[in-house]
């Protein structure tokens, strides 16, 4: 059941590739069971493995799927104020109608974001105008007071997407997905082919903004610093289902799950000369996903049951949820304080 303060509840969510090659019938199970909520004001990280199932899962909760991409089961409803939208059981022009004034994305990659033969102005025009609603005059000064709020010069609206920085771009791709104040926000790689100067630049101004406007954000990395830089809670995603979710500290200080003890160890730190523990093979096919935990193949802990039976999403903690049989057993892989390796088992 939703809380008043959850803005999105997900449940059971299933979204599978359904494809027919060649009288083969095949469905890759990219998002698989999982269910989540995500509160007001808060901004909730998603992370994993490249495959894993981040993108095909912000695709459903932003209702930017198509074919052969398809719901199969479950349910994703958004509450903004007194207005509740089933994103997948009401008409189409409903979630358009919420697009971009309720529910705004920040995609990958901003040169797939605006037009490079046109002026970033239109880009402006093309995403916020008609949900603003405003005359002219009024819409370009609010398009304006907005970039000022966020430290960007106006002069950038006369400007070809080529004609800017890497960093400059990404900064207005942010600009243009915030400028009708949304209040669920979804970043897909933000800072994806940043530097590293550049993106603590970007994930401030995100951070600003999630605070200015109260919204709250989905945020997609593969990259623990960044999430353990920006986000209040995180859902670890493994081969299409949900992992583990918790406290972001708690996440990195007290995992329950042995890959999330792994996606942390994985991180550099000043100073640890210390050999890291590599986490052999690779995650499995969605198309034909193993039996049991999908970690099991990879897991140091995994016994029999694991093999056999799906563990189920059970509350390990305050706020701290987990997919896994062994948890008790599943320590840190490295002391945060100084970097020591420790065992996987207790």
């Amino acid at each position: 059941m939703s809380a008043p303060t959850d803005v999105l509840t997900v449940t059971n969510l299933k979204a599978y590739y359904q494809l027919s090659l060649f009288g083969v019938d095949r469905e890759v199970r990219a998002v698989d069971d999982i269910t989540l909520t995500i509160r007001k004001n808060e901004i909730y990280g998603i992370a994993g493995e490249s495959s894993s199932g981040k993108t095909s899962l912000i695709k459903t909760l932003a209702v930017a799927m198509r074919p052969p991409f398809r719901i199969v089961g479950g349910s994703i409803v958004y509450r903004f104020g007194d207005k509740v939208i089933d994103a997948y059981g009401v008409d189409r022009k409903e979630v358009d109608a919420i697009r971009w004034k309720n529910l705004s994305y920040i995609m990958q990659g901003s040169m797939s974001v605006m037009n490079p033969v046109r002026r970033i102005a239109r880009s402006f025009e093309d995403f916020a105008f008609r949900p603003m609603g405003l005359p002219k005059a009024e819409f370009w000064k609010r398009v304006r007071a907005h970039l000022e709020r966020l430290g960007l010069s106006p002069d950038v609206l006369s400007a070809y997407p080529h004609e800017l920085s890497g960093g400059m771009r990404q900064r207005v791709t942010i600009a243009v997905a915030t400028v009708c104040q949304p209040e669920f926000i979804i970043a897909d790689e933000p800072t994806t082919a940043l530097d590293v100067v550049v993106q603590k630049d970007v994930l401030a101004m995100i951070r600003d903004v999630q605070q200015q406007l109260g919204s709250s954000v989905v945020f997609v990395t593969h990259d623990m610093s960044v999430h353990a830089n920006i986000t209040d809670r995180i859902g670890i995603i493994y081969a299409g289902r949900l992992v583990e979710e918790g406290p972001t500290r708690e996440l990195f200080t007290a995992p329950k799950h042995p890959y999330t003890a792994h996606l942390v160890a994985s991180l550099p730190r000043i100073g640890d000369v210390s050999e890291k523990v590599a986490l052999e093979g690779r995650p499995p096919s969605l198309a034909d996903p193993p039996s049991g935990c999908r970690f099991h193949p990879r897991c140091p802990l995994a016994v029999d049951r694991c093999r056999s039976e799906n563990p189920p999403m059970e509350t390990v903690g305050p706020d701290h949820r987990t997919a896994c049989f062994r948890s008790d057993d599943v320590h840190p892989l490295t002391d945060l304080s100084g970097g020591k390796q420790k065992e996987a088992v207790s």
